[in-house]
Formats: C-alpha cells, sequence, structure tokens
C-alpha cells in the first residue's frame, strides 16, 4: 500500500461542500479519520458522508486527534485521510499532525476548504484585509470569566479593525454557544471591566449557518439583536471596527442594520 497523509477541508456544510478534487482524492483513501470538535459540518451526519464516500469515517475525539498516534502509524503503512469542516489547516491540532506526519517522512496531500473566515466576512459584506485577531469565546463556567479575549477585541476596535468572534464549540456535550449568549458574555464583560468595547449603539453582526441555504445574517444593535430568532446554532459573531461607507451600506442591504449607520459615515 502506498504510504499517505491527505487533509481535506470539507467546506460548511453538506457532503457537496468539498472540491471534487478532494473527493476524488478520498475516494482512493484506504482509511479515512474525521474529527468534529473544532467545527461541524452542518446538516450532515458521518453516515451521509460515509454513503457520499462509500467507506467508514472513523471519528476521533480531542486527545485522540492531539497524540495522533493511530493517524500517523496508519498512515506509515496506507493512504489515510483526515477530513475536518472549513479549511482543515485552520486549527493548531491539524498543523500539528501536518508537522509529525512529516517529521516521520510520510508524504502529505492538503485540499484546502471553504471557511468561517472567508465566508463569513463576504455573506457580509466586509472587507476581508479590515480583520485583525479572530477571537473565540469560551462558555462562561462557574469562577471563570477570563478577560483575554475582551482585551484582544478592544484591541482590534482601538485600530479600527473588525472583529471575528468565534463561539465556543463541546461538539462532546452537544453544546454550541448562540449568537445570544455570545453577546451577553460581552455585556457582561462590559459591565466587570467597562473600558468602552460596548454599548446601547455597538453595531453588531452575526452570521448563521453560512455556506447553507438557509444562511441568514443579521446587524443590529446588542438588545435588538438579543430579541430576534437568530435560528439554531452554528452562529459566528463579528464586532466591526471602522466601517467603510460601501461596507456599511452591505450591512444594511444584507443584514438589515439600522440606515442611520450610513449616515455616522
Amino acid at each position: 500500500m502506498t504510504s499517505e497523509l491527505i487533509f481535506v477541508g470539507l467546506g460548511l456544510s453538506g457532503t457537496d461542500g468539498m472540491t471534487v478534487k478532494a473527493f476524488n482524492a478520498l475516494k482512493e483513501c484506504d482509511k479515512i479519520y474525521a474529527e468534529f470538535y473544532t467545527s461541524m459540518l452542518i446538516g450532515t451526519k458521518v453516515e451521509d458522508l460515509e454513503a457520499a464516500l462509500g467507506k467508514r469515517v472513523h471519528v476521533l475525539y480531542r486527545a485522540q486527534v492531539e497524540e495522533c498516534d493511530d493517524v500517523i502509524k496508519d498512515a506509515m503503512e496506507m493512504r489515510v485521510g483526515f477530513i475536518t469542516a472549513g479549511d482543515t489547516m485552520s486549527a493548531t491540532t491539524h498543523v500539528d499532525l501536518r508537522i509529525q506526519a512529516a517529521e516521520a517522512g510520510i508524504p502529505v496531500r492538503v485540499f484546502h476548504g471553504i471557511s468561517i473566515f472567508s465566508a463569513c466576512p463576504t455573506s457580509l459584506g466586509l472587507q476581508h484585509y479590515k480583520f485583525g485577531r479572530t477571537v473565540t469565546l469560551p462558555f462562561l463556567e462557574e469562577n471563570y470569566h477570563p478577560k483575554s479575549p475582551y482585551d484582544h477585541i478592544k484591541e482590534n476596535k482601538d485600530r479600527g479593525l473588525h472583529t471575528m468572534i468565534l463561539l465556543d464549540i463541546r461538539a462532546d456535550e452537544l453544546r454550541y454557544m448562540t449568537a445570544h449568549q455570545a453577546i451577553e458574555w460581552l455585556m457582561t464583560a462590559e459591565s466587570e471591566w467597562g473600558e468602552g468595547l460596548i454599548d446601547d449603539k455597538t453595531i453588531l453582526c452575526v452570521a448563521t449557518h453560512v455556506g447553507c441555504p438557509d444562511e441568514r445574517v443579521f446587524a443590529g444593535y446588542p438588545q435588538d439583536l438579543l430579541k430576534m430568532d437568530l435560528g439554531e446554532p452554528l452562529h459566528s459573531l463579528v464586532l466591526p471596527g471602522k466601517l467603510h461607507f460601501m461596507e456599511a451600506f452591505a450591512l444594511v442591504k444584507f443584514a438589515g442594520a439600522p440606515e442611520e449607520i450610513i449616515e455616522d459615515e
């Protein structure tokens, strides 16, 4: 058998979100592993992927991916596929797996997929190059409310940059943070630290089921968004920095933002 490790980003939804090249490469694999704790493939079950590929898909938990033992061991003896939602190289753990394959002398191919990092700004009409550091909001636990996400978003805002805010996923617990929870996270943080990140007139953007037929985008003030039905997760949140006039028009026309934000520009 051929020794090889093939990384495939499946895109954001469905079994048909990957490229044709990626699909053909997976059809050639002797074994396929999948990881869905960093993101899930919306509206798609593992059984759907198995039916499309005609192969069994072995789902790995976080610890199994971080240890890499089975994936690397198998890839030394056969052609192994490693699939994820989105773009497979967006997670540090996957980069580490690729490094370990290189150190073991295993040939590697990467097939990129559509990522939330590009798709969400596109859906909202925001300019990709105006985004600063991406921030992830963790679920709040008892006595656990880290300030670092607040600080990073504030730093972006002070520089006039937009922030892509990813929302916590606990796939093993079937817990997916909603945009409502994320907005409340930010409001709680502001009440605690009060450094001027967010107030009642701060525009926030929400994108739900990006890349799916039922994709929806919203833009508005925090209290207004909290009253809206934003649909089921997965959600993404964006806190814009300084809006270009074209971005302001896009948020009004595409996402229902209040028209006064155009006048403000």
